[in-house]
């Protein structure tokens, strides 16, 4: 766009210098005339004598463009030599019509100059990236297998103070494990018939353990739902993630299901720009990688649930709904 504009800046004064030499190029013309009378394009009238300073001038009228000569024969008289105005204008076209194509094409080529300029200056940052989604996803891979040895000989240990914070934080790189994984795959959901509230409270049980100094409030009635836990499960935890991450030190979280739509309310410092929260790598603060809630829209695009965000002052409000 900004080629576009500095080209049609250019070619503007361009044209302007081209109408201006054209009205020097036909007044040399009509003044050459005006001695040897050998071009059929002027016409020749006799006109009353007028004052020296007027005389080899350009002049446009209705009709023509002229000057006025001396008439030797005559000194009571002036030659006016003239220029029908249609053929001038008809001049102008021509010249308009040969700089709009010539502007036309210098466009496309800068055009097709920037595209390859782009494509040849983000190619490494393509390649970048993919490298770095490749070594993401071995990274995922080669986790895996750790994680799970870890959260499942935790289970077989003797619950004590130590081994409780040990799990929470297994179950912490779990959950950031998944996140990366949902992130960067494109996954199959398969629908299956689970409850709500089983899916909730795992979710509530995970967060209150490390938010323990926040006021939860869980009103989610058993009810069975139709469609895939793990992808519900990774919603849930994302939205709650973030409702405890950016709440206040004496705030609060509320889960309540009602007519259908699964609501998630928390007290926070604010939202500034609420419009782009789902937005990929948005964030507000330094916090999280700003991925969270980007996930959520995935998983409810590829759901088919319908989200909506509300901000009233300092309190949040998610609702979830037209998922069963």
């Amino acid at each position: 766009m900004v080629i576009e504009l500095f080209l049609a800046f250019i070619f503007y004064n361009y044209y302007r210098l081209e109408e201006e030499h054209l009205s020097e190029q036909l007044f040399l013309e009509m003044k050459n005339y005006s001695f040897f009378f050998d071009d059929n394009r002027f016409e020749m009238d006799i006109v009353a004598k007028v004052n020296e300073n007027q005389l080899y001038e350009l002049y446009f009228d209705e009709q023509n463009l002229y000057i006025l000569v001396p008439f030797v024969q005559d000194e009571e008289s002036s030659l006016q030599i003239m220029y029908p105005l249609n053929s001038y204008h008809l001049l102008l076209k021509n010249i308009r019509t040969t700089l709009l194509w010539q502007f036309l094409l210098l466009s496309l080529i800068a055009t097709l100059i920037s595209l390859l300029f782009s494509l040849y200056a983000l190619h490494p940052l393509r390649n970048a990236l993919s490298l770095l989604e490749e070594f993401i996803k071995d990274i995922i891979h080669d986790l895996n297998t750790p994680i799970t040895s870890i959260l499942i000989n935790l289970k077989m240990m003797e619950k004590n103070e130590e081994v409780e914070s040990i799990a929470q934080s297994a179950n912490a790189i779990s959950m950031l494990h998944k996140n990366l994984d949902v992130y960067l795959k494109d996954m199959q959901f398969e629908q299956e018939k689970f409850s709500i509230k089983e899916a909730v409270l795992e979710q509530v049980a995970f967060f209150n353990s490390l938010y323990d100094y926040l006021d939860w409030e869980v009103d989610v009635k058993e009810q069975i739902i139709t469609s895939n836990k793990n992808a519900l499960s990774r919603i849930i935890y994302n939205l709650l993630s973030n409702a405890c991450k950016y709440n206040t030190s004496s705030g609060f979280v509320k889960i309540k299901m009602e007519e259908n739509i699964l609501s998630i309310t928390n007290s926070s410092y604010g939202i500034k720009n609420p419009s782009k929260v789902f937005d990929r790598f948005y964030k507000e603060s330094d916090r999280g990688l700003g991925i969270g809630l980007h996930i959520v829209e995935k998983l409810c695009d590829e759901l088919g649930i319908e989200k909506r965000l509300e901000v009233e002052g300092d309190v949040v409000t998610v609702s979830l709904s037209s998922f069963f």
